[in-house]
């Protein structure tokens, strides 16, 4: 077959590509990393990591993905940075369409991960970048001393809020339930800090502000219909993400979401194509599980390739 073909094209550079490369290279299979961006992911903007195993003490975001690109590229790990606009995964050497030029492999592994959803209320594009933000670790300390509300009730939510305390004097933290879905622990950090604030049974209507920027947030309760606009200089939105999926279109099955359908084997409904990490359905979305979907992945292609 034409040398110019991979033997496998990895699409996405965060934790879940970076170890699919890793694990392909180890195993001499040709192979190409495709990231539009930068080798990381999400991990890139995260503050600080404490449950991935080997680091007791925890790690940076930053830090942990400049390690794995490093042990990946020590094995040969070819990247381009290229946005992929579609892909044709169908027989057995699949296209990858980039902006101006296709590239060609044996088995393809997906791993272009996730992004934040927005509320879709009045105020949230206005004010994106004077006051609304989807990161803590990016744009914490400019709400240095000041108020800011935070949307959502899961891990990244709690998380956040309480990476936000290190700088912010208050953190209403809004969620439309009694109770977080967060785990234990960060439950019980998130309700003992003092700057923390829970707004129960709640969620927001509008984002508030003028030309000086975002003013409040309005929030209605959900039990009793009662309005209050929280007065803040911020407001973090974490209500759950979306795929990075746009260029699968309809080539492979996705669930409701649009998140990738996969079996054990991280294998999807066209032979050869792979998929691992956020943009996969799955129960859990951490560097833990993306890591290990992507050995799965990886070891699977080997097979595939070998007909095994």
């Amino acid at each position: 077959m034409d040398s110019n073909i991979y033997d496998l094209v990895i699409i996405g550079g965060g934790p879940a590509g970076l170890t699919a490369g890793l694990y392909a290279c180890r195993a001499r299979m040709k192979t190409l990393l495709i990231e539009k961006m930068m080798p990381g992911g999400q991990i890139m903007i995260t503050d600080w990591v404490e449950n991935y195993p080997g680091f007791p003490e925890g790690i940076s975001g930053a830090d942990l993905a400049e390690r794995m690109t490093r042990q990946a590229e020590a094995f040969g790990l070819e990247t381009a940075y290229e946005e992929v606009v579609a892909i044709r995964p169908q027989g057995d050497v699949k296209e990858i369409i980039l902006a101006d030029k296709s590239l060609f492999a044996k088995t393809l592994i997906i791993a272009a991960g996730a992004f934040a959803k927005k509320l879709q209320i009045p105020g949230e594009d206005e004010f994106y970048g004077r006051g609304v933000s989807f990161c803590a670790t990016c744009d914490a300390p400019f709400f240095r001393g000041k108020t800011v509300v935070a949307i959502g009730g899961g891990d990244t939510a709690v998380q956040e809020s309480l990476y936000l305390t290190k700088f912010v004097d208050r953190v209403f933290l809004v969620h439309r339930r009694d109770q977080l879905r967060a785990t234990r622990i960060l439950q019980e950090r998130a309700l003992s800090n003092p700057k923390i604030t829970m707004v129960w049974n709640s969620v927001p209507e509008a984002i508030l502000g003028g030309e000086k920027g975002l003013a409040a947030v309005r929030v209605r309760n959900v039990k009793t219909d009662e309005i209050q606009d929280l007065a803040a200089d911020g407001c973090f939105i974490w209500i759950g993400i979306t795929p990075n999926a746009d260029f699968i279109q309809d080539t492979l099955a996705r669930d409701s979401q649009g998140f990738i359908l996969v079996n054990a084997r991280m294998e999807t409904s066209v032979p050869g194509v792979f998929a691992c990490g956020d943009i996969r359905n799955t129960p859990l979305r951490q560097v833990a599980t993306a890591v290990g979907d992507a050995a799965i992945a990886a070891v699977a292609a080997e097979h595939y390739l070998n007909g095994f």
